[in-house]
């Protein structure tokens, strides 16, 4: 990989390459950070308590490979503060031209297609509402344990169909919670990807994901629920962005009854002000916009 990127023109990088770091980079070499979401709800990089404990060395070591990118293609200036916070770096990098990932969610053919692989898999969505659990990633050292009762919970309105969608690295988690439903109107999608299941969903419920910046950009798009039943101890490790309360369209959902209760109100989510300070410059046209300015450029 490294001699193919030492006889590049351009790079595009989606996460943190410690490699990076290591290279000496020539004079006609651009590296820009696509990253591999939209928005940030946790801290990462400089940001993430538990970078402080790190030896100087480490703290070097990440910083050089901060440094490599000479750019950064984002979709809003909060997500550039984001990383000039987060890696210590020059706002001046920040490219305000949209997430190329998000483009698809403008497309209607994109969508029917989505949803004819989704129906084709489970039919049983079909005309239904459909309440979409996907909680976040948790790296290593990080404990996901949901209370018990929670598909309970999520199964709170006896029409809708309940999918449940977590990280693969949670299979023991899941297999858990399978063993304990005995909801027939529960379904467990493991088969199908997130954003095309994010296609056919009334409701998504999640805590600390990346995937809440993306369905709030879909035509179908009811109700967005933050269910944080640990948020005090996420607050510790990695930590949550400032002004958190400040931005999300809902609050914080922290127990089982609150979130009993929003699954039967089914009240709508007022997305305008969440994408006005996450997805500015989301059009659908962003990745036209990354062609034009780093590859039409080498021509």
């Amino acid at each position: 990989l490294i001699p193919k990127i030492m006889a590049s023109n351009v790079v595009f990088c989606d996460n943190y390459f410690p490699f990076m770091g290591g290279i000496v980079k020539s004079k006609k070499l651009k590296v820009v950070q696509l990253w591999h979401a939209n928005g940030a709800i946790k801290k990462f990089g400089w940001q993430d308590p538990s970078t402080k404990d790190r030896s100087n060395s480490d703290k070097r070591r990440f910083q050089k490979v901060y440094n490599s990118f000479d750019e950064y293609v984002v979709a809003s200036e909060t997500m550039g503060h984001v990383f000039e916070e987060s890696y210590h770096v020059s706002f001046d990098k920040m490219q305000m031209m949209g997430y190329p990932r998000s483009d698809r969610l403008f497309k209607d053919k994109w969508l029917q297609i989505a949803r004819r692989r989704v129906y084709s898999f489970a039919p049983q969505l079909k005309d239904k509402r459909v309440i979409l659990y996907a909680p976040t990633y948790r790296d290593d050292g990080q404990s996901f344990n949901p209370p018990k009762g929670l598909i309970k919970a999520l199964s709170n309105d006896e029409n809708a169909m309940v999918v449940i969608k977590l990280h693969p690295l949670l299979r023991d988690i899941e297999s858990k919670l399978q063993e304990e439903t005995k909801c027939p109107n529960v379904l467990f999608c493991n088969q199908l990807s997130t954003t095309d299941l994010l296609a056919v969903t009334d409701t998504l419920v999640t805590d600390y994901s990346s995937v809440a910046f993306d369905y709030s950009l879909l035509p179908n798009a009811h109700s967005l629920l933050f269910f944080m039943f640990d948020i005090e101890q996420y607050k510790q490790k990695p930590g949550l962005q400032e002004n958190l309360l400040n931005w999300l369209p809902t609050n914080p959902i922290k127990t089982l009854d609150e979130l009993k209760t929003a699954i039967s109100e089914n009240k709508k989510t007022d997305f305008t002000n969440f994408n006005n300070h996450w997805n500015k410059y989301n059009d659908g046209f962003a990745t036209t916009r990354v062609i034009d300015k780093y590859i039409k450029t080498l021509k």
